[in-house]
């Protein structure tokens, strides 16, 4: 073999080794890049889902050994507009819409107080029609950033009279809303506070007694045995919306049935389907696998537990632990 071939075989083979170092640099590269894909997940400021999940678990035992039943399923609510209106929308409307509006006016009151959690809509008068396009203005950013577009419709608002405020601290602002023809023009102070944890969680006990006694069933108590375990599961479900708990134990450990037997349950939601004790029951009650565990005649007690994070993608979480014990 000639030099000259020897050097141009050289270069091939060299040309080669390349070629198969870059291929598997780039698989490796890939390799360190690639990101699994994970379940998908309803935004909280959807206007059609609410993030809700029922137990998958309803533990029964009739002796000392724990029977452990698989009868739930992992569902997502879509959340009709119908359902909220009484229990959440009704009452909003007439808290930003009472007295008599002055012409050109919007509203009949100089002030409201809501929630952080963004617990009702800012609405003008519900006798006010035919407005078209509005401006929605705020004086204090650092309270109500912005509105969005529209109402919360799935809540029972309607979007010509309502938007949904963007809050992000607590405070007051002055909200200015007018028609751009100029016909109509008014101005509301707005206080946002912080939501009262404990009393919300007794809240949901009293409007969920009220739904079982529509339905001919008894009163649950506080569930003191599990009061802690539904605050840490609360707590657990704002880094992981599951009912299978951080480490991979199922929900039920948290408030294990004691050695004598009976029965549990959990009912989760986040997001906002659950900006309030009123939005939250609603949300479980229109839901068949929610509504199973709220009715449940066997149960005798209910702990709640609530987190409010605003800092995180659902912001508002709660926790219903049923029980026997």
């Amino acid at each position: 073999m000639s030099a000259a071939m020897l050097r141009q075989t050289r270069l091939t083979i060299l040309l080669s080794l390349n070629a198969v170092a870059i291929l598997l640099a780039g698989i490796v590269i890939a390799g360190a890049i690639w990101i699994p894909k994970s379940d998908a997940v309803v935004s909280e400021r959807s206007d059609v889902d609410g993030k809700v999940e029922n137990t998958g678990n309803l533990l029964d035992s009739a002796s000392a050994e724990v029977d452990a039943t698989k009868e739930g399923t992992d569902s997502r609510y879509a959340a009709v507009a119908g359902v909220y209106a009484s229990a959440a929308g009704g009452s909003a409307r007439r808290r930003t819409s009472g007295g008599t509006v002055e012409s050109g006016g919007l509203w009949g009151i100089d002030n409201v107080t809501i929630y952080q959690t963004a617990d009702i809509d800012i609405c003008i008068d519900e006798s006010i029609g035919n407005l078209g396009d509005m401006y929605w203005q705020t004086s204090n950013p650092d309270v109500i950033q912005a509105f969005y577009d529209g109402a919360r419709t799935w809540l029972g608002y309607q979007n010509e009279q309502c938007r949904y405020p963007k809050i992000v601290g607590t405070g007051t602002t002055t909200i200015t809303a007018g028609t751009y023809d100029g016909s109509r023009r008014d101005t509301i102070n707005v206080t946002v506070i912080a939501p009262p944890a404990e009393q919300w969680k007794r809240d949901v006990l009293s409007l969920v007694n009220a739904e079982r006694a529509t339905n001919g069933l008894g009163a649950l108590e506080w569930g003191s045995t599990c009061e802690n375990a539904a605050g840490v599961r609360a707590l657990e479900i704002v880094g992981t919306y599951s009912h299978v708990r951080p480490g991979g134990a199922d929900w039920d450990t948290a408030c294990p049935i004691p050695s004598s037997g009976g029965k549990s349950g959990e009912n989760l939601a986040a997001g906002n389907g659950a900006v309030s004790p009123e939005t939250v029951v609603a949300t479980w009650m229109a839901s068949p696998e929610h509504r199973k565990n709220i009715l449940n005649g066997d149960f005798t007690k209910m702990a709640v537990g609530f987190e409010f994070r605003p800092d995180t993608q659902y912001q508002t979480y709660w926790t219903e632990i049923f029980s026997t014990y």
